[in-house]
């Protein structure tokens, strides 16, 4: 597997376009196509949260025969709480159909930003044009126009293969603050040019999507609008993917891959985060057991507030495993923290050990830490994400809407 550049791009036969059209304020680009040059097998993942933007009610209806061509996003209005949403939410795929002439039903629809806010189509319908115009090679624009508090925008694409082809996927994502699981992304879209049977994408975005973004965790919100979409069109020209195999084992890995580093760049751009956190769980008895200690780790505001002012208080970690609900023996555990900076042990058996508070200081500066925790109660292992709680947080999210 290589990585390559080129985001939602770097698949054959798609293609990308962002733009400004008013929705947002000071002219920042608020409003993202990508287009498959064939109609492609299409696969989604979904809040669970019982308030559902109309977009997600909208795309689930229309994808539910495992096909899809375009993605049409906004950023800016989440057209979630409004009288009106689903009206919305189809115009925008209509206008989809009315521009490329591909039926609004092969369309998909997200939206993020503001709760409860009405969301008027005229924007949508004056920038049709531009839009229509910059659909090309610009992935990079896209994912800068589903971005709301993200400071940097998300995209990766690799290259790997399958049956002799070259095959190609690339994904862009934006996720920054109100993200918790299931699902844990905001919005994030993959592209592959790999041919592969719609119950077989759905079965690999649903194990992907298990160890990455359902293992993400910035302020413990479930957005309301959280949408993972993939479209593959097949056009590597390898032969389909229809059971599972070594084929499907080599798509899945690269589907991991490229969710697993948009869910550490999501996590590193949460909001006010000053760190990227991994909390490294082995030793489990189940991997049920792993992910529920490691999620209620990363999920800790007090791990997290220990972590963004460098305090090795080891003993919350140790807290956060025993609500974790996991049936795990704590005079086992033990703690570590890894940084580039060097590690440090502070807890060996269930109990603390002498250490330099000025190392740990040292090894808790870095802006990428993980948290390694050692159960020795079997084999499984699992790792989540997150970021420390700052004071930033709170100042972002207590004007957002103002």
């Amino acid at each position: 597997m290589e990585h390559i550049k080129g985001g939602v791009c770097a698949p054959k036969g798609f293609a990308a376009a962002g733009i400004a059209c008013g929705i947002r304020r000071k002219g920042k680009r608020d409003l993202a196509l990508i287009v498959s040059q064939t109609k492609a097998a299409c696969a989604g993942v979904y809040t669970q949260n019982l308030v559902k933007g109309a977009p997600v009610i909208v795309t689930q209806k229309n994808i539910a025969d495992g096909y899809a061509r375009a993605i049409i996003a906004n950023s800016g209005n989440a057209n979630t709480c409004n009288a009106n949403g689903i009206e919305i939410a189809e115009g925008m795929c209509r206008l989809v159909e009315s521009y490329l002439g591909i039926d609004a039903n092969d369309v998909a629809v997200a939206s993020t930003g503001v709760i409860g806010q009405t969301l008027s189509l005229d924007p949508i319908i004056d920038g049709m044009p531009q839009l229509l115009s910059e659909l090309g090679d610009n992935s990079s624009d896209a994912a800068e126009a589903i971005m709301t508090t993200d400071t940097v925008k998300k995209e990766t694409a690799v290259s790997f293969e399958i049956g002799n082809k070259t095959v190609k996927m690339g994904a862009i994502a934006k996720g920054s603050g109100m993200i918790h699981p299931n699902m844990a992304t905001m919005l994030a879209f993959v592209t592959t040019d790999a041919a592969i049977s719609p119950p077989l994408l759905q079965k690999a975005l649903k194990a992907a999507t298990g160890e990455s973004f359902n293992m993400l965790s910035i302020d413990r919100d479930t957005s309301t609008n959280d949408t993972l979409l993939i479209l593959a069109n097949g056009l590597a020209g390898n032969p389909e993917i229809t059971s599972e195999g070594e084929d499907f084992d080599e798509f899945l890995a690269a589907l991991r891959a490229v969710c697993t580093q948009l869910t550490r760049e999501m996590a590193k751009d949460g909001e006010g985060a000053t760190k990227l956190l991994e909390c490294r769980v082995s030793g489990a008895k189940t991997k049920e057991d792993a992910k529920a200690i490691a999620k209620a780790v990363i999920c800790s505001p007090l791990v997290k507030t220990a972590m963004f002012g460098s305090d090795a208080n080891w003993g919350r970690v140790l807290c956060a495993i025993g609500y974790a609900g996991a049936e795990t023996d704590v005079n086992k555990v033990a703690v570590k923290f890894i940084s580039g900076a060097g590690e440090i042990s502070v807890c060996e058996n269930g109990a603390g050990i002498e250490f330099s508070e000025e190392v740990a200081k040292t090894v808790l500066s870095a802006d990428e830490i993980v948290i390694d925790v050692s159960l020795g109660d079997g084999a499984e292992c699992a790792t989540a994400y997150g970021c420390d709680l700052t004071y930033d947080y709170v100042k972002i999210n207590g004007d957002y809407r103002t």
